[in-house]
């Protein structure tokens, strides 16, 4: 089994400490971050974890997207690129999909790792981007997709692959606010021959209190 953790951190606000306890109570093998804060922290976090680091490259030049993929050996990270969203409005506050091919016991994977905006034209553009990347399979793509289930962005990404709470979640998979989450808007979808055996929204005291999203947390089975 193969445990992937989504978690939007929310710059990490609550400390190193919180968000770490938060993800350790599940002991993910992966984790798709979104709002991962200053490198430090992000660095931080990691070291406090265990876990090796795919984070988007230096750009000095460029304003950061802060998308981040970990993973906890024996898995360890092969290769990584950022890709950046081509819509022009964001250039204030850009965003993008960190993809990665990781290498563990069940195999390679490919993570792609996104955060979408807030305007449904711009999230719909960029779900056509990541499916234009052609991610071989198998793969997973997650994160905070600022849609509810019935969005177009979210519509076009299940075109391509399999929704895991949709395949094996019960209720409604509210992920925020944490507080009182009302709104399933953290997703982690599966491409084929990928088995999802079991889903669940991390309601927990720890994760409320570390950001304002909870930790969407999948269990994923031997391909078939």
């Amino acid at each position: 089994m193969t445990r992937v953790l989504v978690y939007n951190v929310h710059q990490l606000r609550a400390g190193v400490g919180a968000v770490a306890a938060a993800i350790e109570r599940h002991r993910p093998d992966l984790v798709l971050l979104n709002e991962t804060g200053p490198r430090r922290r992000l660095r931080a976090l990691a070291r406090e974890l265990g876990m090796a680091v795919a984070r988007d490259p230096l750009s000095p030049l460029r304003r950061r997207i802060r998308n981040a993929v970990l993973v906890r050996p024996p898995w360890r990270i092969v290769r990584h690129r950022l890709h950046r969203f081509a819509d022009v409005r964001r250039r204030l506050n850009p965003r993008g999909a960190l993809v990665a091919l990781v290498e563990g016991p069940a195999g390679r994977l490919w993570v792609c790792c996104l955060h979408l905006g807030l305007h449904p034209l711009e999230r719909l553009h960029a779900a056509r981007e990541v499916l234009a990347l052609e991610l071989p399979d198998p793969a997973v793509v997650g994160g905070d997709l600022n849609e509810l289930p019935d969005g177009r962005a979210v519509r076009l990404l299940r075109e391509r692959f399999g929704d895991a709470w949709a395949i094996a979640g019960e209720g409604d998979g509210a992920t925020f606010p944490a507080t009182s989450p009302r709104a399933r808007i953290d997703y982690l979808f599966v491409s084929d021959g990928l088995v999802v055996e079991g889903v669940r929204v991390a309601c927990d005291e720890p994760s409320r209190r570390a950001s304002d999203h909870l930790p969407l947390v999948v269990d994923l089975g031997p391909c078939r």
